[in-house]
């Protein structure tokens, strides 16, 4: 289908909007993307100071199929824009009892190591991995790269033919028990699920599909990090004849199909159709009418929203042996990190976290003879972060990183900035200041998310990680296809 005579805002620079942009794009609509902020990607903003660059949210390269089928898509590859680099070691754990793991591209390798932990634990390690990569290979096919958005898209012999088998209905904590007794193996089979915006206790088994992306797939470095991919899709979306405006907040969305106007700061554009990747609860609450709104504020406050974050983004004198490009910092009971993130939210006390040290792999990321990381603690959203809890916070971590990781940055730091709660509500207009957005449990799965489509404003779509297929950057990207799909099937000719 074309949508040669049909011209298209769409709202917000995020991984899902610059997908959608390229895929309306391509099929012929006159695309503009506006951005509230001073630079494209959403989330995946880049922080430069000093001679320092950092990548300000997602810092995983996975699923790099993913990438190639959405450039494949425009006849293109992602090397045209970008160099890859597969990182080795893939991370490092420390967990705070004095063990650390490392995980390598080498299955052997790895296999060895849980075998160190649990008798037979290499052979249920290759058991629990085939699997995973016959749930990753259904999922995509028939539910992830099939946008199935209604109840009633899975009322088909093939979803029927396909789901059998998969896990839908347990949670990860039941389903990697099956495979592992110890707790620190269970651990390492669960901590993607931190890119999901949820806990074991809360996401769904179908999400083991998680662990064939990190062993077997691999983790990968771009060239200039996660914001290089952002500047090649950017430039791919030039390429199609999308046009970008930065520094233009919307304010409100007025009209239907056919006669929108999208007020800015800066001006009123007109256009026949819009797409929002803006945060869903806000462009309903705060961009739209309440008559035009499909979801009341109830519904929302109901939502169960992945974490929020407290990053330290750190530029410091000398290396930071013996971090890797990617590790975790995990207590060997992470369950009150959890507790405190869903359950009873507050300031966790034993935190289980993340660092981020690009310096290890890229030497432009940093001046010569520093280094250049983050730390990002996961945290319940809503959360009150003034100053003295923040400063507080940035003690106990960069505390924490000495006793448990075996690196003092504390008297060594020469560029360091905060980013947290405030700054997602502020920056994204997050609801709660949510680093993610709807966390994938049971009920926010699938048909379960928001719609792409308005029930309310003809014309109007959504996209992003609110909508299917979820969070995650690789998911923004398809769930992009998906929305420009939505947008042709309606008003292509």
């Amino acid at each position: 289908m074309t949508l040669a005579d049909k011209s298209v805002v769409v709202i917000g620079s995020g991984f899902g909007g610059l997908s959608t942009a390229c895929y309306l794009a391509d099929s012929g609509a006159d695309v503009t993307v506006v951005e509230k902020n001073d630079q494209l990607g959403g989330r995946a903003s880049v922080l430069e100071r000093d001679g320092f660059r950092f990548d300000m949210g997602p810092s995983w390269y996975l699923m790099p199929d993913v990438f190639e089928r959405f450039f494949g898509h425009f006849d293109r590859s992602p090397e045209e824009y970008y160099e890859l680099e597969h990182l080795d070691p893939h991370y490092r754990i420390f967990f705070k009892d004095g063990d650390e793991v490392t995980i390598t591209p080498d299955r052997e390798e790895t296999k060895e190591t849980f075998e160190a932990y649990e008798s037979g634990a290499g052979q249920m390690l290759d058991a629990y991995l085939a699997e995973a990569e016959n749930t990753y290979e259904i999922g995509m096919e028939h539910f992830v790269y099939t946008d199935r958005p209604r109840f009633r898209d899975y009322v088909d012999w093939d979803v029927f033919r396909h789901a059998r088998g998969l896990s839908f209905l347990g949670s990860m904590e039941d389903h990697v028990a099956d495979y592992f007794d110890h707790p620190k193996l269970r651990q390492i089979m669960q901590y993607t699920l931190v890119f999901l915006g949820g806990s074991p206790k809360n996401t769904p088994a179908l999400y083991n599909l998680m662990s064939h992306v990190d062993f077997n797939l691999g983790v990968y470095y771009p060239e200039d990090g996660m914001g290089g991919v952002v500047d090649g899709i950017t430039e791919l979306g030039t390429e199609l004849g999308v046009e970008y405006r930065t520094d233009y907040e919307v304010e409100a969305i007025r009209g239907e199909a056919g006669n929108f106007r999208v007020e800015t700061k800066n001006e009123t554009i007109r256009a026949d159709l819009v797409v929002s990747d803006a945060d869903y609860a806000h462009t309903e609450q705060e961009l739209l009418p309440p008559e035009k709104r499909q979801y009341d504020a109830d519904y929302w406050d109901s939502r169960t929203y992945a974490p929020s974050a407290f990053l330290l983004y750190l530029g410091v004198e000398g290396d930071v042996d013996p971090l890797a490009h990617h590790s975790l910092v995990l207590p060997t009971d992470w369950d009150p990190h959890f507790e405190r993130t869903f359950d009873d939210p507050g300031w966790p006390d034993d935190p289980a976290y993340y660092l981020c040290v690009p310096s290890e792999t890229d030497d432009t990321v940093a001046p010569e003879g520093h280094s250049n990381l983050f730390a990002l603690v996961p945290i319940a959203p809503g959360l009150d972060d003034d100053e003295e809890t923040r400063d507080r916070y940035r003690d106990l971590v960069l505390d924490d990183i000495a006793e448990n990781a075996g690196v003092d940055l504390r008297d060594r730091i020469v560029v360091e900035e905060r980013f947290s709660v405030s700054e997602f509500t502020e920056r994204y207009n997050s609801v709660e200041g949510t680093a993610l957005g709807l966390a994938h449990t049971l009920r926010q799965t699938g048909p379960l998310r928001p719609n792409r489509r308005s029930s309310e404003v003809s014309g109007l779509y959504f996209t992003g990680s609110y909508t299917t297929p979820g969070i995650g950057v690789p998911m923004c990207l398809i769930g992009g296809q998906h929305t420009a799909d939505a947008v042709a099937e309606d008003y292509g000719a």
